[in-house]
């Protein structure tokens, strides 16, 4: 009796001892129920031809006819395939960069220069998809954009950037990169930190170059979070955000700027198609999770790290 009295009294210590951490994750497990669980249950007006008169429960049943007519139509396929071409390209430019820049950054010796540059290099992710993009927008006005401006001086003649489908897709990935690479950058400089000083102290010994270090100690040791990201990124190939493409969109470079995301506004919020809408949003959604399955297989098999 006094044996489990004691268990009894260490386990309520225990409890007790813990109630602040999930004090702390209450909050984000109730946000993420709420507001990313609760709504998966509006899928179901992809099967249905919805009407706010008859209600969820009560519009009537159309099964997969969405699906095949987003599938099958000729915009629909523009769709898709601009989404697949700015994801592949917004990945491939992305994954890479934030990688190169945290091996810059941890190869620095002046602490003022490496400050520096860390902050240069991070505040641009603070800056909203609005202001960003009306940034661009006033630097590269075709008229009085301070960089058609500069292009004229030197004699070249001015370019209207937002309205040549072709330049579109650079404008997109490369701010992209610009905003979010030294943000992405913090998680592979903590997995730099814990880096063996001993493994590192060895290569030297040994003869090893700064290139050389980078390749044989600190890329494998941080290998396993280059797997991880890379798996996630994979996974948001096809998810790209409605936010940025429709500010950067006009009726110019609408062939190349009509993604998943911005279809899905228009037929749905703005044409009130709801059911067509949450079809095309659905099947975006699947592609992705098959994505993120895939990879992260092939990810383990090859390397033995993935999420599952």
């Amino acid at each position: 009796m006094a044996k489990e009295s004691v268990a009894v009294n260490k386990s309520n210590k225990i409890k007790s001892a813990n109630w602040q951490f999930w004090a702390i994750i209450a909050i984000p497990i109730i946000y993420a129920v709420i507001f990313a669980y609760v709504p998966m249950a509006g899928i179901v007006l992809a099967f249905q031809d919805f009407s706010i008169r008859k209600g969820i429960f009560g519009s009537d049943w159309v099964g997969l006819r969405y699906f095949k007519q987003f599938l099958t139509s000729t915009s629909s396929v523009l769709v898709i395939k601009n989404t697949l071409i700015l994801g592949v390209y917004s990945f491939l430019a992305s994954f890479p960069v934030p990688i190169i820049l945290a091996i810059g950054i941890n190869e620095m010796r002046a602490k003022r220069y490496k400050k520096a540059v860390q902050m240069v290099t991070y505040a641009p992710y603070f800056i909203s998809i609005v202001v960003l993009v009306g940034m661009m927008m006033q630097m590269m006005d075709l008229r009085s954009g301070i960089i058609n401006v500069l292009l004229q001086k030197i004699g070249f003649e001015p370019v209207n950037f937002f309205g040549n489908p072709d330049i579109f897709r650079h404008l997109y990935v490369w701010s992209g990169v610009w905003q979010s690479a030294g943000y992405a950058s913090i998680i592979y400089l903590a997995a730099l930190s814990g880096v063996s000083k001993e493994l590192q102290e060895a290569a030297i010994v040994d003869g090893a170059n700064r290139v050389k270090r980078i390749l044989h100690v600190d890329i494998p040791a941080i290998l396993p979070t280059i797997i991880i990201m890379l798996i996630f990124n994979c996974a948001s190939i096809v998810n790209i955000g409605l936010d940025k493409v429709f500010l950067m969109q006009n009726p110019l470079n609408a062939s190349v700027s009509e993604v998943v995301s911005t279809f899905v506004y228009k037929v749905g919020v703005v044409n009130s198609n709801v059911g067509f809408s949450t079809a095309a949003g659905l099947f975006q959604s699947v592609v992705a999770f098959v994505l993120l399955v895939i990879v992260n297989r092939i990810c383990k098999r090859l390397t033995e790290n993935s999420l599952w």
